[in-house]
């Protein structure tokens, strides 16, 4: 298992590094190797591109303008996902603080599980604004740009800018929207042209995750889209002036490969134990487990699932900082169920509610591999 270096070497340092730079501060040790003095009284774009994960880039970018101007690999947060480590890049804290735990969401407040950057119930999808409930009725942490001293901005696609997700996670921020491509590029340039004190610039892409689950991160159609993003980055990067462009990511992907699916409809006696539906990911579920089915349910993980899966008592976890460090988000222990399954190598697990596609991605991520966990570091400084 490959984990999150919390102590000087994850995606939540590099924000600590950030924050000390800004005006700002963070319980969290700044990044190791990280060279403070290239962002010293510059304005700075952090340019995080969804999935980009370490191997990837030394594999299908290698000779790539970003695989030249790599500056060491660092690690995600656990789950190596977009709700845990977008969330940790917005507040600037590790999900032990956050307290975002996965894609799906046992919300106690609520008693639903939910799908928690839509904001939706999973079952139906059912807009949880539309029932009065609120994300900030179980999100408290304040957003990374309320905890700097500099003028941020927040640059995300049309689609998704509004979303009270979101709009709680760029709160001090200005919001920057874009519809294509050349608009993501556009849009940094814009708030980089204001006549203003110091900046700092979020900028989010999600094209690559998007193409990896559908065709997998070997796919030439994945290599396809890196190569015009990466040529597009480096056209980019020469207009810059006073200005670093940092580029990470927040987790990397795995493909899944036909027999390494496992399904909850084919393990019944898995199934009957669980209370709620799995939470967190595919590659890393939470499981809630009635009270006494919890000796039965270990032990049929133990005996029938030890080739495809690690188990853990969820509590487990917490103890020993998978989540974070420092003070855990009181919320914490119920949102990673009674029970986490870790899964081994490229196995997958999944359940389907009434109503839903039973379509499985072929990349996936939330894991401890490798290939999920350590995403890369990029800085590029124009100097001329």
């Amino acid at each position: 298992m490959h984990l999150p270096n919390y102590k000087n070497g994850s995606i939540v340092n590099l924000m600590a590094s950030l924050a000390r730079e800004l005006g700002g501060d963070s319980p969290y040790a700044p990044l190791k190797d990280f060279d403070q003095k290239t962002i010293a009284g510059q304005d700075i774009v952090l340019m995080v591109i969804d999935a980009l994960g370490y191997e990837f880039l030394k594999k299908q970018g290698r000779g790539s303008f970003l695989e030249k101007n790599l500056k060491q690999k660092i690690t995600s947060v656990f789950p190596s996902t977009t709700a845990t480590g977008v969330t940790a890049f917005l507040t600037g804290v590790a999900p032990q603080q956050h307290g975002l735990t996965g894609w799906y969401m046992y919300l106690k407040e609520f008693g639903l599980v939910s799908r928690i950057i839509p904001f939706t119930t999973r079952a139906g999808r059912i807009p949880l604004a539309e029932q009065g409930l609120k994300f900030k009725d179980i999100f408290q942490e304040k957003s990374f740009f309320k905890k700097i001293k500099a003028l941020g901005f927040a640059t995300q696609h049309k689609d998704h800018a509004n979303s009270q997700y979101s709009l709680a996670l760029k709160d001090g921020a200005k919001s920057l929207t874009f519809s294509s491509g050349p608009g993501f590029f556009n849009a940094i340039k814009k708030a980089l042209a204001r006549k203003t004190k110091r900046k700092f610039i979020y900028a989010y892409l999600d094209g690559l995750d998007s193409v990896c689950h559908k065709y997998g991160c070997a796919s030439q159609k994945a290599l396809k889209y890196f190569k015009s993003l990466d040529r597009k980055i480096e056209i980019f990067s020469k207009t810059l002036k006073n200005t670093v462009l940092i580029i990470t990511a927040d987790h990397g992907q795995i493909d899944t490969q036909a027999g390494k699916i496992i399904k909850t409809e084919d393990h019944p006696d898995l199934a009957n134990a669980l209370a709620e539906p799995l939470c967190g990911e595919s590659r890393l579920a939470y499981c809630y487990v009635k009270p006494n089915q919890a000796r039965k349910f270990e032990n049929y993980v133990k005996n029938n699932l030890k080739s495809a899966c690690r188990i853990y008592k969820s509590e487990e976890l917490i103890k020993k900082n998978f989540f974070g460090l420092f003070k855990a988000n009181p919320k914490l222990g119920e949102r990673v169920g009674d029970y986490a399954l870790i899964m081994k190598d490229n196995y997958i697990i999944k359940d389907f509610l009434e109503g839903e596609d039973k379509k499985i991605a072929i990349g996936n991520h939330g894991g401890v591999s490798s290939e999920e966990m350590f995403v890369p570091l990029i800085v590029i400084k124009n100097n001329k």
